[in-house]
């Protein structure tokens, strides 16, 4: 098998796996582009660790890690099988490349299984969830993603689940699906510059150089699998944004595509 790609996904509500609207069509329609790979590895924004820690459960649980949605929601379930061995495979690279990690027993959570469902909906790939660290900055999820860089040769889709932009205080619900806010409409032009020119130390001092950073995204974690997604990349040939559009005036979907 070739080099597969790494990606990242902006995978916003779990209510697009009821009503996908353009950003559940375009995620599931990002899927069918894809090489079925043997395994999937992907980074979550929920799951959140103090050291890399990597499911090695071999049938992960479907984690409904949110509330106050309708019972439908609840009652989807995405049975992929889980991963052990890859697992164990990323774990040691992580700690060759000098970064603890581990693996224990843990499901997928919405962040993994909500876009899964819609790029994978037979969920026949073998899928382990890998933490975030919160406390962390950008460079240490860049350094996870380089440590992981092998497993694209092995058959294994490296991926970044979270949210180009994620402060849910300021969602404006009049506003119409594409409609951007001034202030966020000016921080994803500034990443997208940044990854364009391929500008990794800026976008890794994304707080202090991006416009309006601390408002489009008030704590780090759905940002932080971008930068897993970028390391696993290497040096790809080809970076490939991808517009999923806006809700809620704030909320940006751009996921990458990057090969």
């Amino acid at each position: 098998m070739s080099r597969l790609p790494t990606v990242f996904v902006s995978h916003g509500s779990p209510m697009t796996l009821i009503d996908p609207g353009p950003q559940g069509t375009a995620i599931a329609g990002l899927g069918k582009t894809l090489t079925k790979p043997k395994a999937i590895l992907v980074a979550s924004a929920h799951w959140l660790t103090n050291i890399p820690a990597i499911g090695n459960a071999e049938r992960p649980e479907t984690i409904h890690d949110f509330y106050g949605f309708p019972d439908e929601l609840y009652r989807l379930s995405y049975p992929a099988a889980g991963a052990p061995d890859l697992a164990e495979r990323a774990a040691g690279l992580l700690r060759a490349a000098g970064l603890p990690a581990g693996t224990l027993s843990y499901g997928l959570d919405h962040g993994a299984w909500s876009p899964l469902k819609l790029m994978f909906p037979a969920a026949d790939v073998p899928t382990a969830q890998l933490s975030i660290q919160p406390e962390q900055d950008p460079a240490h999820h860049f350094l996870v993603g380089r440590a992981l860089a092998p497993l694209r040769d092995e058959g294994v889709l490296v991926m970044g689940s979270g949210q180009f932009t994620h402060n849910l205080r300021d969602i404006d619900r009049r506003a119409a699906n594409g409609q951007i806010a001034p202030w966020a409409k000016a921080f994803v032009d500034w990443v997208k510059a940044r990854i364009a020119e391929r500008d990794f130390p800026a976008l890794l001092d994304y707080r202090r150089q991006a416009p309006n950073a601390t408002r489009a995204h008030p704590t780090d974690e759905h940002f932080l699998p971008l930068f897993v997604a970028l390391g696993a990349a290497a040096e790809a040939t080809e970076i490939e944004h991808l517009d999923f559009g806006v809700t809620g005036g704030t909320l940006a979907w751009d996921s990458y595509l990057m090969r």
